[in-house]
């Protein structure tokens, strides 16, 4: 079997040189057949990640990821139930935690601060965080507004579909 390949391309041979080899396949250096080749090796990420979504969708198993959890420190328990409503209401996340009196310390504008907060752990499709974290960013009272998500590596398949079907648009 034999690929094209050109001279522009040789950047992925330095970063990967055993590729060759492991598809045992022989490189010309060409242009014309480049584009194929490099949009295959790009796009394997995004192919990989759909038939996992597809295999997670036709046996009912979960791929880890699908789902994250946002945490958000707020001021207040007003606050806190403020945006955990709206995050609910706007179809933005499935369930949320609000855990009373964290006590936060942490360097702002040079010196160590130390607050009482309230912390959010905010369950959500891992899709949706991006859209979450700019709602967040746009209410919070906080003028860097303390965002951040970790993925759910493993879980219960029935918790993950009961998510699944609370953020599901009417």
């Amino acid at each position: 079997m034999c690929f094209v390949w050109s001279a522009q391309h040789t950047a992925i041979l330095n970063w990967f040189p055993a590729f060759p080899r492991l598809l045992k396949v022989q490189f010309t250096y060409d242009t014309e057949s480049t584009n194929i080749l490099t949009a295959a090796f790009l796009s394997y990420p995004m192919l990989r990640t759909l038939s996992l979504q597809l295999r997670s969708a036709v046996t009912g198993s979960y791929v880890s990821g699908t789902y994250s959890i946002v945490f958000v420190n707020c001021p207040n328990e007003q606050i806190a139930r403020d945006i955990a409503r709206a995050s609910l209401d706007k179809k933005l996340a499935a369930s949320v935690n609000i855990l009373p009196k964290a006590s936060s310390l942490y360097f702002w504008n040079g010196e160590i601060e130390e607050a009482t907060e309230i912390l959010l752990l905010i369950k959500t499709k891992t899709s949706k965080v991006h859209v979450l974290s700019s709602y967040i960013r746009l209410v919070h009272p906080f003028e860097i507004p303390e965002v951040f998500s970790l993925p759910m590596d493993q879980g219960d398949v029935h918790y993950f579909k009961w998510l699944e079907e609370g953020m599901e648009e009417d």
